[in-house]
């Protein structure tokens, strides 16, 4: 039984968010999925304005890691910006 916890937490993939300048904070895979589409983050002053350029991608061609990567920042932005 110890043997498979300790292999069940190796598996599990956690992925804290960093920050990435101007206060923004996104997650590895998030940056990697940005990077992969250029998506130059490190010089957006919000989540806001990374959403934007995604949208603009997506508005052309229907990408799925990238649509799903949105819907991510769409949900942390409403949580963390909404007045609720």
């Amino acid at each position: 039984m110890d043997e498979y916890i300790k292999e069940v937490g190796n598996s599990l993939e956690i992925d804290f968010l960093s920050d990435v300048g101007n206060g923004i904070f996104l997650s590895n895979r998030e940056r990697q999925v940005l990077d992969r589409y250029n998506i130059d983050y490190k010089n957006k002053s919000s989540l806001k304005s990374i959403l934007l350029e995604i949208e603009d991608i997506l508005s052309e061609e229907e990408i799925e890691e990238l649509d799903l990567i949105s819907e991510s920042i769409a949900e942390r932005v409403y949580y963390n910006y909404t007045n609720k």
